[in-house]
């Protein structure tokens, strides 16, 4: 059983990502979290039990497809989803149901006795979990809303640690007039959610996974928006002895996850990760190309170590949107100076750039734009069109930004049918937050669950060498696969400037080689890894070893 800490999560991401695993994976996960804001109503709920315009208070309002009537979900509540394959004898008929609602509750009370919480149990007729429930006044400590379908469940359940019981007063919860709402910290229990997780955890190993192995991965658990610090070639930032380094509060996010210092900057690199510099001919005339045509590639801006053999193939990989980033990544080169409009003829020229190039297969990436209101995404989709336009039958990969999640830009480039969707997780779960804390973990699962769901072949790329361990690294692949990712690409990170993070370790061809065959064990199409891959590298080879396209021969190698 896969379980995953994933912090604060919008309702939104949390279910595309169960759905994605429901989809794609027949492994049990279990997902737990926290979310914004939201009160959702399941299929036969009654909406006059919204006696509030949500958006007044501040809350979203979903239908979505489990049973149950009006709930609220938010911060100091804990959410469970489990995915699991559930015993029964009708596929999940209503008897079915009925035992795994039964399961759950008895978990969730369980885990109460465990925290020291007496009085609770089942009140007849009435799901969830209570407290108080032959006693005159009956309080409701959880909620409980399941789908089950062929034998495997989503959805699940609410429980209040901490949660300003406030925003009960704007509904009729779950459709019960005449009960009270509680909390853990309303009947008098101080306990952290931390220590609430983690007892949940271990009831739901002995109860669902107890003849199995737990793979469990937390992202840390702070997040603030405070706690972003800027990265540019052009801003300078300092160590805590004053010379010039990585910033102190770089340095304290990856010291919560439980990472030194890393090797200093100057650091011999090993062998295997030295490029030999070689300014070819085909080198020139791709340099000139991009010159003439004002165009910008993540090959400069983000120092790729491969630009020499992929420029001299006569291939790059074409950055739109600008050149300026409003993200503030710890390991990227990219400037994070105030983003300029976006430029309505760049599709254009990337077309002519493909074109000259003679390429049939191009792939585009893009800095984050979360200052636009579709995050970048209209210009993805123009610059396809003007692909396929100037030279049809080009195959199009993309490498795009979460566009904070916003489905309606998500699906402005799905609905231009790019031939891979590639989005990057970047790192395991526990060091999102130090890497890049503008992003997480849970959002991009989601994003390239997705895409999935949307009929792309989708691909991911994940970095070595920011203190993650061998294990979290099979974590996240099983996590890809289990999304139905088609390609992943893992290679090591190589620090831009002594201002970004740490290498904490070189890795070793061997382990690359090992954890691509773990990956394609785990049903993973395609996995490219070695010490120099980026993103982009052998992107029309992966694409064609998956199915994605079927190009004709080529000798280009696109590189990220």
């Amino acid at each position: 059983m896969r379980v995953r800490w994933l912090g604060r999560v919008t309702y939104a991401d949390a279910w595309a990502l169960q759905s994605g695993l429901f989809a794609n994976s027949a492994d049990d996960h279990l997902l737990l979290l926290e979310h914004e804001p939201v009160y959702t109503i399941g299929r036969s709920g009654d909406p006059d039990h919204l006696l509030v315009d949500p958006a007044a208070v501040g809350a979203e309002h979903l239908r979505v497809d489990r049973g149950g009537d009006i709930t609220f979900h938010g911060p100091g509540q804990l959410v469970g989803y489990p995915i699991l394959s559930v015993p029964g004898k009708r596929g999940g008929g209503m008897a079915d149901t009925a035992a795994y609602v039964a399961s759950v509750e008895q978990l969730l009370i369980d885990v109460l006795g465990r925290l020291g919480l007496d009085g609770a149990g089942r009140l007849d007729g009435l799901p969830g979990v209570w407290i108080g429930a032959e006693s005159a006044s009956p309080r409701k400590i959880a909620a409980i809303g399941v789908k089950l379908s062929r034998g495997r469940s989503m959805h699940g359940f609410a429980l209040n640690v901490d949660t300003d019981l406030s925003w009960f007063d704007n509904i009729v919860p779950c459709g019960i007039a005449d009960k009270g709402i509680t909390s853990l910290a309303e009947e008098g229990l101080d306990v952290d959610m931390r220590t609430v997780v983690d007892t949940v955890v271990a009831v739901a190993t002995d109860r669902w996974a107890p003849n199995h192995g737990v793979d469990r991965a937390d992202v840390v658990w702070r997040h603030r928006a405070s706690d972003l610090s800027l990265f540019s070639r052009r801003a300078a930032t300092s160590n805590p002895s004053g010379e010039p380094g990585t910033s102190v509060r770089l340095l304290g996010r990856l010291a919560q996850a439980g990472v030194d210092h890393g090797m200093p900057a100057r650091s011999r690199k090993p062998d295997w990760l030295r490029v030999k510099t070689e300014m070819g001919a085909d080198y020139r005339r791709l340099a000139r190309v991009m010159r003439d045509l004002d165009l910008v590639t993540v090959c400069q801006e983000a120092g790729c170590p491969n630009i020499y053999e992929c420029w001299s193939d006569g291939t790059a990989t074409f950055m739109i949107n600008g050149e300026r980033c409003t993200r503030a990544c710890g390991f990227c080169l990219v400037d994070t100076r105030k983003p300029e409009p976006p430029d309505r003829g760049e599709p254009a020229r990337v077309a002519e750039a493909v074109a000259a190039m003679g390429l049939e297969f191009a792939v585009l990436t893009t800095v984050a734009r979360d200052d636009l209101d579709d995050g970048g995404a209209g210009q993805f989709a123009a610059t396809i069109r003007a692909i396929r336009s100037r030279t049809p039958g080009v195959g199009v990969e993309v490498l795009v930004s979460d566009c904070k999640g916003d489905a309606a830009a998500l699906d402005i480039i799905f609905a231009a049918e790019p031939d891979v969707l590639n989005h990057n997780v970047e790192t395991v779960a526990r060091l999102q937050r130090a890497v890049r804390p503008s992003a997480g973990y849970a959002r991009s699962l989601a994003v390239l669950a997705r895409a999935k769901a949307a009929g792309l072949t989708t691909k991911s790329s994940v970095m070595v060498g920011l203190g993650e361990t061998t294990d979290e690294m099979i974590g996240v692949l099983a996590d890809l696969a289990a999304i139905g990712t088609d390609i992943v690409t893992i290679g090591q990170y190589l620090r831009p400037t002594s201002s970004h993070l740490p290498v904490a370790r070189w890795w070793e061809p061997a382990e690359f080689d090992e954890l691509a065959g773990i990956g394609t064990s785990l049903g993973i199409g395609h996995v490219e890894a070695s010490p120099l891959t980026r993103s982009s590298y052998h992107a029309k080879q992966a694409a064609s070893a998956t199915s994605a396209v079927v190009p004709v021969e080529l000798t280009s190698r696109p590189t990220g």
